[in-house]
């Protein structure tokens, strides 16, 4: 089952989210180093907003999006802490992005790449709302365009809403071209809310990487 809106602002406002890091992900920097991120960029699930707020930075035309109100705030104020106070951050439901009014400037909402960090592997135990995603995210993906996917795996001992490769590899099927997936390593913060799952975990300043997935897939 997903949560509402209601749940993502109670985590957020009592400040126990353990992706909140104060950074963005090691992993999507090295995407963005690579040459990955292209075009004009959705950050669905924008949380703290730190991709949207990094892109923003480098040059890119990117929108950060939170089904959570209270995480699009925190993205503000985060961007404007960090001196980005240009970055765009709206409320929108991932499931229902082409329903978005805040995403379409012009006609209907098309992105040339979108950075999932972290949401994909919420719906990995409900398949009807995964299914509902991945049809979400091909409706405001331009034919050619690529999705990222960076999930918590369930390879190693961690904490969260882990998933496996197969969940990845059966749920982009038609519509799209899955190109790369291989092991990756998320970086989290460790919370009250997390402290027992992650009693076990090497911790460095807080801070722990635990195992995850790095998917690329092309929409066509």
């Amino acid at each position: 089952m997903t949560r509402p809106a209601e749940f993502w602002d109670s985590v957020y406002d009592s400040g126990v989210a353990p992706w909140v890091i104060g950074e963005p992900q090691p992993a999507v920097v090295e995407l963005e180093r690579a040459g990955w991120i292209r075009g004009r960029v959705l950050d669905p699930g924008t949380g703290a907003g730190e991709h949207t707020i990094l892109l923003t930075r480098l040059g890119y035309d990117v929108r950060g999006v939170d089904l959570a109100p209270s995480a699009v705030e925190w993205a503000r104020r985060n961007a404007a802490e960090q001196g980005v106070p240009q970055a765009r951050f709206d409320v929108a439901d991932a499931l229902h992005l082409s329903e978005a009014p805040t995403l379409a400037d012009d006609g209907a909402p098309e992105f040339d790449t979108i950075l999932d960090s972290a949401l994909f592997h919420i719906f990995g135990t409900d398949p009807d709302a995964r299914a509902e995603y991945v049809r979400s995210l091909h409706a405001v993906c331009r034919p050619g365009g690529l999705l990222h996917v960076l999930a918590l795996s369930d390879s190693e001992p961690g904490f969260g809403p882990r998933i496996s490769d197969s969940v990845i590899r059966e749920s982009f099927t038609e519509g799209w071209e899955l190109e790369d997936l291989h092991p990756a390593r998320y970086r989290g913060r460790v919370t009250d809310s997390v402290a027992e799952a992650a009693a076990h975990l090497e911790q460095h300043n807080g801070r722990v990487d635990v195992a995850a997935w790095l998917a690329r897939v092309r929409r066509v």
